[in-house]
């Protein structure tokens, strides 16, 4: 039996410590702040997505950074695993639209209550409220941890989970990328991910608050086209959000930290531009005589109407039977490339996960642990490993912290 040790008591953290424990060694796991599972507890607007219910290859598919190297640990511990562990320790889940998976009460709390509880089953300790400053490791052989007071925690093993730099507010305030340098390891650049773009448009503001579903949203850098989905999206105070802005930047960030991107929305991605077309000839001739601004309730969210207005060029008090072809032909274009200015994208308060992190290619596939310091895991977040939303971000947490914990000799 090893003695081992868990920094940080999060998704990846508390699994690893039940994996670990599990396999019959002496599990600590150290958690700078008051209590476990803090950033989990808001995780999913606070439902907490677990996993996704697809195939192990669709799921490899959603992982955007290094998903080669998530072979082992996904076939290893595979999000059916995931949703066994729950259920057999008490926790039923459901599955919704696109696979998601949550717990059946919609409450995040109680996931991290049921790690928590099975952790005490297997007499894992949790030192909450205990910083850990740095690792020891001496002739590249990992010898235990210094805590925030000074003092010293020999061990055999550790498992480094602490999270990326995504809402630092529940601790994540990128420990481990510190840890790995000091102890040899390259960590790749980091940006915010899956997280929401300001745009330079000032009517973008006037349509806070307006939901769109079933868009198509294309992202180009100048001509090139770099991300293209449909989906859901959402307009702030200060740009863009939703899901389909949200995954766009698990593919385009890198991009948009360095430069301004232009955005297209597809308002009606379901008919071509004729049809469109089509439809509002329809929807002009049965009101010939009102006005452009008053016409087009039936095609749009009326929060949307008066920037389509705007931006089509058409006089709003304009009467229908007096719009050119050419007007209307505008109008299509506006309704089928509602054209923006993406400029940046938010901070780490807003952003759910990081991209970029501990280098891949000195971690060990197979089992989590590092080619240059034996005895050190890395799982979770902490590694430069990232998705799209739907929980999969969460799978790679429960996948690596799994491999970790069951590797440990």
């Amino acid at each position: 039996m090893s003695k081992v040790l868990i920094i940080g008591a999060g998704a990846a953290g508390m699994y690893a410590a039940a994996a670990a424990a599990g396999n019959g060694h002496e599990v600590h796991v150290y958690e700078k702040n008051e209590k476990p599972g803090k950033k989990l507890f808001i995780t999913g607007k606070g439902r907490c997505n677990l996993t996704n219910a697809c195939e192990v290859e669709e799921m490899l598919g959603a992982v955007k950074s290094n998903p080669k190297f998530l072979y082992s640990s996904f076939y290893t511990h595979t999000n059916q695993d995931v949703i066994r562990f729950f259920e057999e320790n008490g926790m039923p889940v459901k599955t919704e639209r696109g696979g998601r998976v949550f717990p059946a009460s919609d409450h995040s709390s109680d996931v991290i209550r049921t790690l928590v509880r099975k952790l005490e089953r297997l007499h894992v300790k949790i030192h909450t409220g205990k910083k850990v400053e740095r690792i020891l490791a001496e002739e590249g052989q990992f010898r235990g941890i210094v805590l925030a007071d000074g003092s010293a925690v020999t061990a055999d093993a550790c498992v480094v989970a602490t999270g990326g730099c995504s809402y630092p507010l529940t601790g994540s305030t990128g420990d481990g990328y510190r840890f790995a340098r000091e102890s040899g390891h390259t960590v790749t650049e980091l940006f915010p991910s899956l997280v929401p773009v300001e745009t330079k448009e000032p009517w973008v503001r006037d349509l806070m608050g307006l939901s769109l579903r079933n868009i198509e949203l294309v992202m180009k850098d100048g001509k090139k086209e770099v991300y293209r989905e449909f989906g859901e999206m959402l307009f702030t105070h200060f740009g863009l959000s939703g899901p389909v802005v949200l995954s766009a930047t698990s593919q385009v960030g890198p991009l948009l930290s360095k430069r301004p991107l232009s955005v297209h929305v597809d308002l009606k991605p379901a008919l071509a531009r004729e049809q469109l077309d089509q439809r509002i000839l329809r929807d002009f001739g049965e009101q010939p005589n009102r006005q452009f601004k008053n016409c087009l309730a039936r095609l749009l969210p009326s929060k949307l109407i008066p920037v389509i207005v705007m931006l089509s060029g058409i006089p709003p008090q304009k009467k229908i039977h007096d719009i050119s072809k050419e007007e209307r032909q505008a109008l299509v274009s506006c309704i089928k490339d509602l054209t923006m200015t993406a400029v940046s994208l938010r901070g780490w308060s807003e952003a759910i996960i990081t991209k970029g992190g501990v280098s891949v290619r000195q971690i060990d596939p197979a089992t989590m642990e590092s080619k240059k310091v034996k005895g050190l895991y890395f799982a979770g977040e902490v590694l430069d490993l990232d998705a799209v939303t739907g929980g999969f971000n969460l799978q790679i947490a429960w996948s690596t912290a799994w491999l970790a914990g069951t590797s440990i000799p």
